[in-house]
């Protein structure tokens, strides 16, 4: 099993493959009385091995994902109440079951994590941010550090992440620094003479023997060499994982200037700005485009900087479509604040910040060579802002053009690129595999898991069919 990303899904997945099974701790009480008759049911049954369709059936929560919601409040029972529940898993190590796989990713385990500004705080509470069986919390006391308003950074999750791979004895299945190009089926027939290059040095192989299916995967790719070549390399398995997250790729508006060198389409950009002091109090004002939490942070970045803002976004303030209307105040007052801008300090009034113009139901029509911009607003009347520098933050899309066609004929809508939030990639929702490929398993952002917490649902979902596959259950 070759799996594409090694981030947080991609972590989880390879500790579920390890061996490391969770069973029904006896004797703990789950707080939703139906789930906790059916977790006693079977306690000697590993939760990998029953019917997670029969133990998701009536969950509710913050996912359209039943398999999420079951891993989670198996996990935190009691987490979205404010409470402190222990986890009613108990985890065993059986090494008869493990099956051998592949975590294929170009940074170190944790994926994007290592290209967000460390410094960055988290939307989710930092409990959220762990994995099975080792704490988030428990990890950062080790360190001597708190959670701020129980939030962590991403520079603490990120190294939390490539802790728990070395803690739990994954790496000999990570090959960071690695680039896939292209997956593709092809037939075992043709691939039955071929020498596999692998990237296991002289370990055992790390897929399973082919002859079983007609079929097989060719995944073909480049590893980086610590002297910075490119060694390629072809690897062939009956079931490849798509966990490559949605970092990669960010969406452009599509208008006319759009490639002039002052224009961004990363928070990065506006950091190496202030750094190289090419903006500042004095300079033109940095427009942001966009109204989503990326968008907020350059935002707060910028204002801590003392660098003037003109703020661009197509919705209007009280859209309850907008993430800071679903935010709770007290838990993200620096969200709130920027929620607060927005409304206050229109160009049409000014308000008590300084530095800061907001243009809500506006869009960017182009970007001038004279670094002029010129924005439209519902009526369609038009405005022209000079600034020096613009960053257009209105999210990201997977890049899949390793996959034939983009990976669009796996989406939901086959004629639509493949988009976390609009257009996931269609998947069983017991199984996480793609309705379209059989053999082919999509986790995380790509099959519409947005958040940490959530994503482990889907490796559960995963390693339960690889499993029953692999024919490796108890009866």
């Amino acid at each position: 099993i070759v799996f594409s990303g090694n981030g947080p899904s991609g972590i989880c997945l390879s500790y579920l493959l390890s061996g490391y099974t969770p069973y029904f701790k006896r004797h703990s009480l789950h707080p939703h009385p139906i789930l906790q008759r059916k977790l006693e049911e079977a306690p000697e049954v590993s939760v990998l091995d029953q019917d997670l369709e029969y133990l998701s059936e009536g969950l509710e929560g913050r996912s359209h994902s039943p398999v999420a919601l079951l891993f989670d409040t198996l996990q935190r029972p009691d987490t979205d109440f404010g409470g402190t529940a222990e986890s009613v898993l108990t985890w065993w190590h059986e090494p008869d079951r493990a099956i051998p796989h592949l975590v294929l990713g170009r940074n170190a385990p944790g994926g994007a994590w290592h290209s967000i500004e460390g410094s960055m705080v988290t939307l989710s509470k930092g409990e959220w941010m762990g994995l099975p069986d080792l704490p988030f919390k428990e990890w950062l006391k080790q360190k001597k550090r708190g959670l701020k308003n129980n939030r962590a950074t991403a520079e603490d999750i990120a190294q939390y992440y490539q802790h728990y791979v070395v803690k739990k004895g994954l790496q000999k299945n990570f090959r960071c620094g690695t680039v896939v190009t292209s997956v593709r089926k092809v037939s075992a027939e043709s691939i039955s003479n071929h020498t596999q290059k692998d990237l296991q040095e002289d370990r055992d192989p790390v897929w399973s023997s082919h002859e079983k299916s007609a079929e097989v995967f060719q995944v073909d790719g480049f590893f980086k060499t610590v002297g910075g070549d490119k060694e390629p390399f072809s690897i062939y398995a009956e079931n490849v994982v798509l966990a490559t997250g949605t970092y990669d790729n960010p969406t452009w508006l599509g208008v006319k200037g759009e490639n002039l060198s002052y224009v961004h389409h990363q928070l990065s950009a506006l950091e190496e700005a202030v750094k190289s002091n090419s903006v500042g109090i004095m300079t033109d004002p940095v427009l942001i485009v966009g109204a989503g939490l990326t968008a907020a942070d350059a935002i707060l970045f910028a204002h801590h900087c003392n660098i003037p803002v003109i703020h661009v976004f197509r919705r209007r303030v009280t859209d309850p479509g907008l993430i800071f209307n679903q935010l709770p105040k007290t838990m993200y007052p620096e969200y709130h604040k920027v929620h607060q801008m927005m409304k206050e300090q229109t160009a049409a009034c000014a308000g008590p910040y300084e530095h800061y113009i907001s243009l809500p139901e506006h869009h960017v029509l182009s970007f001038g060579k004279d670094k002029k911009c010129i924005f439209q607003d519902k009526n369609g009347c038009q405005k022209a802002y000079k600034i020096s520098m613009a960053l257009v933050l209105t999210g990201s899309n997977p890049n899949l053009s390793f996959l034939p066609n983009n990976g669009t004929d796996l989406a939901l809508d086959s004629e639509q690129p493949v988009n976390p939030k609009r257009n996931p990639i269609d998947v069983d929702p017991f199984t996480y595999e793609c309705t379209q490929e059989r053999g082919l398993y999509a986790l995380g952002p790509l099959a519409g898991d947005n958040f940490v917490r959530f994503v482990q649902g889907g490796a559960l979902a995963v390693a339960s069919s690889l499993l029953k596959k692999a024919n490796q259950n108890p009866p």
